[in-house]
């Protein structure tokens, strides 16, 4: 018998999770509540649990009717084919299928686990009838699942580095490390893969998307380093998207490398114009005044000279676009902006004069001092590649085969359906809705 941290003792568990996440959070008490015994090994801090997801901030969900938390309605087949427009036909379609389905029930059954909702009265988000908020955002969704684990008798331990997996008579054997302890292992009859992608791994970054790696800012969590994805391909299982396509967005430079979240995202892009850093125009093909500019104009900036761009605004921009997490750099004239920024004042005269000109649909001309300018580099919120798994999330090997007491769940998975593209709220969806499942799937197992 082996003792654990909170008392617990258990030789073999029945379903091991690994990651602190949404997903491995909606595993871990899926499978308790069916009567599994569970353990979470999570290789972040106590105090930075949660995995990305602590910065996340609204579910996108079917409802047929109006609720008391989206107003309207969202049917299915419309999610399904927003789904399929954004990919171009979802490569997994029963799994974009029970995507879509479990949305339905996630929110009542967030509800039930301690998760409060946000009216569409309170915050400074316009309401979407697509979404939900959870009421304090990611973190008190975190903790409400947190919450809700313990008192199931959920054991869950910090700083646990899942250093390797392998076959055992009890089904799998995971070791583990962290803090500077001696490695230790534990006994799963099934273990659940919640780990994340690869895209808080600055080296992993950097050895697929070459010295530009270096300049991009990851805005969730560097615990979400792909080292389990890793070994999960080095023992065969196949994978699928591709590792240097990334959903990425532009994000204020000024903000940390890591952990950044959507505070830094920058929002005004729509209300003036961008340039790189010789003060020269430069535009994001496609990216107009939609929802989803924000995202085409990351890959944009991934592109310039030092991963780097500006944004410039005037005063009466600067009053039109939402506050940001920092203070724009503001000066009296073009030219003086111009030396703040440390680009050629005449280059970014012509800029601006060739912007007033002909100004983009909904834009206007920037004619008002004091101008403004916010830098902006590139911030990665996840990548576009994963490990496969079946209908029922269990990990496929590159032979084809399927190990029935292994799952993923979550981003390390997610490119099953979202191989380019995104849809808001869709991460957390996914996170959430994979994670209950794989949780079902796994406590059925055991209970065979």
């Amino acid at each position: 018998m082996v003792q654990v941290a909170g008392g617990a003792v258990n030789s073999t568990w029945d379903v091991v999770v690994v990651g602190g996440g949404i997903a491995g959070l909606c595993a871990a008490i899926t499978a308790r509540r069916l009567g599994a015994s569970v353990r979470l090994l999570d290789n972040a801090p106590a105090a930075l649990r949660g995995g990305n997801a602590r910065h996340a901030r609204n579910f996108r969900v079917v409802h047929s009717v109006p609720t008391p938390f989206a107003p309207d309605n969202y049917q299915a087949d419309e999610f399904l084919a927003e789904i399929d427009a954004i990919t171009g036909g979802a490569p997994h379609r029963t799994l974009a299928e029970r995507l879509v389905a479990g949305s339905e029930t996630l929110v009542p059954w967030l509800i039930d686990n301690g998760v409060s909702m946000q009216p569409p009265s309170v915050g400074v988000v316009p309401y979407s009838r697509r979404t939900v908020f959870p009421l304090g955002g990611g973190k008190a969704m975190i903790n409400a699942l947190y919450r809700t684990a313990a008192a199931l008798g959920i054991v869950f331990s910090s700083d646990s580095d899942v250093r390797g997996l392998r076959e055992a008579a009890c089904g799998w054997i995971v070791e583990i490390g962290g803090n500077g302890s001696a490695p230790s292992e534990v006994e799963a009859r099934t273990v659940i893969v919640c780990a994340g992608g690869p895209g808080g791994d600055a080296a992993w970054l950097r050895a697929h998307h070459g010295a530009s790696g270096d300049g991009l800012m990851i805005r969730g969590m560097p615990f979400a380093d792909g080292r389990l994805l890793e070994q999960l391909f080095a023992m065969g299982a196949s994978a699928v998207g591709d590792p240097s396509v990334c959903h990425m967005v532009a994000v204020d430079a000024r903000g940390p490398r890591f952990d950044g979240g959507i505070v830094t995202r920058i929002t005004a892009i729509p209300h003036g114009m961008v340039v790189d850093a010789s003060g020269a125009r430069i535009d994001a093909a496609g990216a107009g005044q939609e929802p989803t500019h924000y995202a085409r104009w990351g890959p944009r900036i991934a592109a310039c000279d030092g991963q780097t761009a500006t944004l410039i605004l005037d005063s009466d921009a600067l009053r039109r676009a939402a506050p940001q997490a920092f203070a724009p750099i503001e000066a009296e004239s073009v030219g003086s902006l111009a030396t703040a920024l440390g680009c050629d004042p005449a280059t970014l005269h012509a800029a601006v004069t060739s912007f007033n000109a002909a100004p983009p649909p909904g834009a206007r001309p920037l004619t008002r001092a004091p101008f403004a300018a916010y830098p902006m580099r590139a911030g990665i919120t996840f990548v576009h590649h994963g490990v496969a798994v079946d209908d029922g999330l269990r990990v496929v090997w590159a032979d084809g085969r399927v190990h029935d007491s292994l799952y993923a769940a979550g981003m390390i998975m997610a490119a099953n359906v979202l191989r380019r593209g995104y849809l808001a709220g869709l991460g957390l969806t996914l996170a959430a809705v994979f994670g209950r499942l794989a949780g079902e799937e796994a406590a059925r197992h055991v209970a065979r």
